[in-house]
This record gives structure tokens, C-alpha cells and sequence, in this order.
């Protein structure tokens, strides 16, 4: 196996655990793996577009604020790919969240595609696009 793939799989376990710690309220780890250098992209669940690594930074800390702790999260990589300093991955996000005011855990799965570079070689999230995913047909 390629050197840069195996390292992005071994940092895929990382993005994973940040991203636990984010359903559950923390954005700290998030906050590590992304970038703080533009260019950086979110094209959320609800149909927004935040542009620049501030902006998203911002809204990544203001959303966490929002999930409470008892959350559970999953990845489900449909596929990955890594070469020289560009990575990504894409499939499906699956949660269970606890949200501030509701009174039962919320189901939230997501299709989910990320795009990674590596910066002073370290990967660093630079751009998410996540919807949610529609329910399988009975």
C-alpha cells in the first residue's frame, strides 16, 4: 500500500474521533484537524455555504455548542483515496445526537464527501459537504 494512503488511513481514525467529540459538544479536536488557512469550504446539511477557514472555524465551534454529551457517531467510508499532499473521503455519517431543548435523541444520517491537504505534514480538513440522507425506499 502507498505511504500516503496508509497515512491517511491511519489519520482517518482521528477525523473519526473528532468527529464523536463534535456530536457530543466538543470542537476542539475538530478544531485541530482543520485548516486555519484559506482556502477552507462548508456546504452543510441545511443547505448553507460558509466560505474562508475563520468563518468556518466559527460555525464549526457555534454548531458543537448545540449537541450534548451522550451522542453516538459513525462512519461508514464508501471510498477514500489519498496522493501527494490531497485526500478524501466520501460516505455516509451516521448519528444519533443529543440536541439542547429536545427531549429524545435525533437520528441524523448524512451523506458526507471531505476534502483534506496536508499542511507542515499534517492533515488538515479544507473542505465538508454533508446532507442528509434520504430514507431507503419500503
Amino acid at each position: 500500500m502507498d505511504s500516503v494512503l496508509k497515512d491517511f488511513k491511519h489519520f482517518m481514525k482521528q477525523r473519526e474521533a473528532a468527529s464523536q467529540a463534535f456530536v457530543n459538544g466538543d470542537n476542539g479536536p475538530l478544531n485541530s484537524i482543520s485548516t486555519h488557512v484559506s482556502p477552507a469550504t462548508i456546504f452543510g446539511p441545511k443547505g448553507d455555504c460558509i466560505a474562508g477557514a475563520d468563518k468556518v472555524n466559527a460555525a464549526n465551534a457555534n454548531t458543537a455548542k448545540h449537541f450534548e454529551a451522550g451522542s453516538e457517531n459513525s462512519f461508514e467510508v464508501l471510498q477514500l483515496a489519498a496522493s501527494g499532499d490531497v485526500a478524501f473521503w466520501a460516505g455516509i455519517q451516521r448519528s444519533t445526537v443529543n440536541i439542547q431543548g429536545k427531549a429524545h435523541a435525533v437520528p441524523m444520517d448524512l451523506r458526507v464527501t471531505e476534502i483534506f491537504r496536508r499542511e507542515r505534514g499534517e492533515w488538515k480538513l479544507i473542505h465538508r459537504h454533508a446532507d442528509p440522507l434520504n430514507p431507503a425506499p419500503k
